[in-house]
Order: structure tokens, then C-alpha cells, then sequence
């Protein structure tokens, strides 16, 4: 029995794709690894978002080989496979295989070319149509939460995005498909469930096999419906697109206690020059809109963001409109990043003029900025009592365990291990920058 071992970066989608990979090849004799030492194949799932992907993996796989006596057969998978595709065997020494981001469900059969063959294999093909989205349950990355991709790719093609030349374009799965993993995962005793996509409020099924009895505008407000009524004890969604978040969203979850007061919703920046430079296809008056709905609503809705300065152009009163467009928002938290040029997405021909030391101004006066309105959010809660899913041990403390509430906060508490997998009432005690202390009632 050969042993594979998956290394995972980058976002939910790449952390599905593994758990599938690893349900497939369990499922053809392979035993899964928890660790590299002794593996026959160590699979690298890679994420292009970030800046230096393939500098990063050039420096795994070179940490890979070092020093091992039988040297295992390397495989590069995900969004850096995909983008580059065959030149990574020219560009990184050591490499096997390479697998397209559609073709993970064919890892086995690359697995075996290369014991036959040799190396030098890959396969950046469609998805096949049969291709099986079952996770089995000691593959999930957790015994009590699960990722179900809802759909994938993208369409929006933002100047600064990698992930539509990566993921492909836009295909939802269908709602049957959906509610039968939601229903699935009820069964083995999963308490919650992660609806997950690049933009997974812009699912178009084919069909709406499976949506016609539930109301709702939109597609996605029916499909959040159809999930709800299946029972299953705590729904969140991510990551949504500002365009295609519609006020019947937050409808769906103020008629369903089990759809989580939680929404991501990427902003990117408060100019609307930049963000028509960027094509996000929003205004900051339609996102202002959006916001205004989801703060009027019944629920304590938390709201969390993303945010990129120092864009080509970016002038300081763009910047100084972002700054403004977060203390109007509130949100309470945000991921801010400055802006790296992406090979192969418009941008990267843009002139790349704002100078890193004023991105990193930029960067910490809006960090600032946040981290005070961050800090303000976060004392609402102190006192009161918040549901959490005791997920696992603190890593600080053996008597400590952690989790998630509805609103996606990480809370710790003293608890016994019988706690685990549970839903329980924690009344907080102490709030610090990104988390929060409590003790259950």
C-alpha cells in the first residue's frame, strides 16, 4: 500500500478539492498520510492568489527532496498547476506530475503513469462528468464542519485576479447534488456546513431540480432555503460578490435561524475610480446599499471584508475614500492587503506606480483604522451569551477548547473533551483583537 501525503494552501476550495482527493485515493488502496516522513507521494495543492506562489513551491519542493533517503514522487496540484502547467518541469527541478485544478479527480491514474512511466505526466483536462463530490468523513479536514462547494470557477474577470484563468468559468452544481452532501453530512454528524464557491451568491443552476418549492429572487436565496429546511444545524456561505448580493439573501436568513448571521463581502476599495479600474463591477453607492440592509437587519449580521491598497493609479484620495468607506461599513473584520502584480491578469501590464514604501503606509494608516472600529465591534459581545461548535483543543491550553460562533468568531473556553462536536452557550468574559474568551453556562 503506497502512502500519499497532501499538503494544502490557499482557500476553502483547495482544502475541498484535497478532501476529495484523499477520499478518492483511500477509496483505490492508497493509505493517507499524516505526515511527509516515509510517504511514496506527497501531493502539494497550490494556491496563485498570493504573491511568489511558485517562488514558494519552487522552495517546497526543494525542502521536499532535501535529505530523504528513498526520494518520493512529487506531484503539484491546483491553481500554480494550472496556470503553468508543463513549464513547471523546466522551471522546478523535482517535480513528477502536474494536475489541473479539473482534474483532480483523475490523481490516481497520474499516480500510477508515473510508477510505469517515469516522470514528466500531466493532465490539465476538463472535469469529468461523472466526477464523484462525496468527501468521505475521516477525510474531512473536520469531524463537525464541511465544505460543500456549491460552485466553481469565475466569470467577473477583475483586473487583478488570477482565479478565472485558473478555476475556469462559472459552473454551479446542481441543488439536488447540494442537498444530498448537506443531508449526507447531517447523517454522519456534522454540525455545520460551509456553502463555498469564488462568488456563491452568482449560482445558476442548469436546472431547478430541487429549488422549485422555496422562494426567493435569486437562485442562491432559494438554494440557502432548500439547505435550511434540510435541518442541518448551522449554514454559512462564502465568498459573496458584491453585484450579485441581493436584499433576498438577507431575507433568507432572517427567516431561517439555522442560516448564520454571517456575510463576507469583498470590497476591494472605496474609490470608484479604482474599483472601475479593478472592473469589480459595483460602486461604492450600491455596496453602501448592501450594507445599509444588512445592518438594518433583524439579526446582528457579522460583516467581514476584503480590501486591497495601493492599486495602479491609486492616489491619496482614493485612498482617503477607503478610508471613509470603512468607518462608514463598520465591518467587523477586514482582510487588507497591498496590491502585487498578478502574471497574466490585466493588471500586470498596468503601471505598478504607487511605491511599496507608500503601499505600506497606506497599508498600517487603514490598519489602524480598522483595528479600532474592529475593537469597538467587538465589546458588543462582551457579557452576552453566544452559540459556539466546540470544534477542537485551544492551542494554548490542554483544558481549554475552541470553536466558531454563528457570527464566525473563534471562542475559547474551559470545557472537557466531551464538549467536543457540540453545540453550547458560552457567555463571553474577555474579548481580545481577533477572538474571544468565554465560560460555558
Amino acid at each position: 500500500m503506497k502512502r500519499v501525503y497532501l499538503e494544502t494552501f490557499g482557500c476553502q476550495m483547495n482544502v475541498s478539492d484535497s478532501e476529495r482527493v484523499a477520499t478518492s485515493l483511500a477509496q483505490k488502496g492508497f493509505e493517507i498520510a499524516d505526515s511527509e516522513d516515509n510517504a511514496d507521494i506527497i501531493l502539494i495543492n497550490t494556491c496563485s492568489v498570493r504573491e511568489k506562489a511558485e517562488q514558494k513551491l519552487y522552495t517546497r519542493v526543494g525542502e521536499v527532496r532535501a535529505g530523504k533517503r528513498q526520494k518520493p514522487v512529487v506531484g503539484v496540484m491546483g491553481c500554480v498547476a494550472q496556470l503553468e502547467g508543463e513549464t513547471l518541469f523546466n522551471k522546478i527541478q523535482g517535480i513528477d506530475m502536474v494536475i489541473g485544478t479539473r482534474a483532480v479527480g483523475r490523481v490516481a491514474e497520474a499516480i500510477e503513469n508515473v510508477f510505469d512511466y517515469g516522470s514528466g505526466y500531466s493532465d490539465l483536462g476538463e472535469r469529468d462528468p461523472e466526477y464523484d463530490w462525496t468527501v468521505a468523513e475521516e477525510q474531512r479536514h473536520s469531524p463537525y464542519v464541511a465544505f460543500i462547494p456549491i460552485i466553481e470557477g469565475c466569470n467577473k474577470f477583475c483586473t487583478y485576479c488570477i482565479v478565472p484563468f485558473s478555476r475556469g468559468r462559472e459552473v454551479s452544481l446542481p441543488a439536488s447534488e447540494i442537498i444530498r452532501q448537506v443531508l449526507e453530512h447531517r447523517r454522519s454528524g456534522v454540525k455545520e456546513i460551509h456553502l463555498i464557491g469564488q462568488n456563491v451568491n452568482s449560482y445558476r443552476p442548469k436546472t431547478e431540480s430541487g429549488l422549485e418549492s422555496f422562494s426567493g429572487k435569486t437562485p442562491f436565496s432559494r438554494l440557502l432555503r432548500a439547505v435550511a429546511a434540510t435541518g442541518i444545524e448551522r449554514i454559512k456561505f462564502n465568498t459573496s460578490f458584491p453585484r450579485d448580493f441581493h436584499p433576498d439573501i438577507v431575507d433568507a436568513i432572517e427567516e431561517n435561524e439555522n442560516l448564520c448571521n454571517w456575510v463576507h463581502l469583498p470590497v476591494q476599495s472605496g474609490s470608484d475610480r479604482v474599483l472601475k479600474a479593478m472592473r469589480r463591477l459595483h460602486t461604492i453607492e450600491s455596496y453602501f446599499k448592501r450594507i445599509d440592509r444588512l445592518k438594518a437587519s433583524s439579526r446582528d449580521i457579522s460583516l467581514t471584508t476584503d480590501i486591497i491598497v495601493g492599486f495602479p493609479g491609486e492616489t491619496e484620495e482614493d485612498f482617503e475614500n477607503t478610508v471613509r468607506m470603512v468607518e462608514y461599513c463598520e465591518f467587523d473584520s477586514a482582510y487588507i492587503f497591498k496590491y502585487s502584480p498578478r502574471p497574466g491578469t490585466p493588471a500586470y501590464e498596468m503601471p505598478d506606480d504607487v511605491p511599496n514604501e507608500e503601499k505600506t503606509r497606506r497599508f498600517r494608516s487603514l490598519e489602524a483604522v480598522q483595528r479600532a472600529i474592529q475593537s469597538r465591534r467587538m465589546q458588543r459581545y462582551l457579557g452576552r451569551s453566544i452559540s459556539v461548535l466546540a470544534e477542537k483543543h485551544s492551542a494554548r491550553s490542554s483544558e481549554h477548547l475552541t470553536g466558531h460562533s454563528t457570527c464566525h468568531r473563534v471562542v475559547n473556553f474551559p470545557a472537557s473533551d466531551d464538549m467536543l462536536g457540540k453545540i453550547i452557550d458560552v457567555t463571553v468574559t474577555g474579548v481580545k483583537t481577533n477572538s474571544l474568551f468565554g465560560e460555558v453556562k
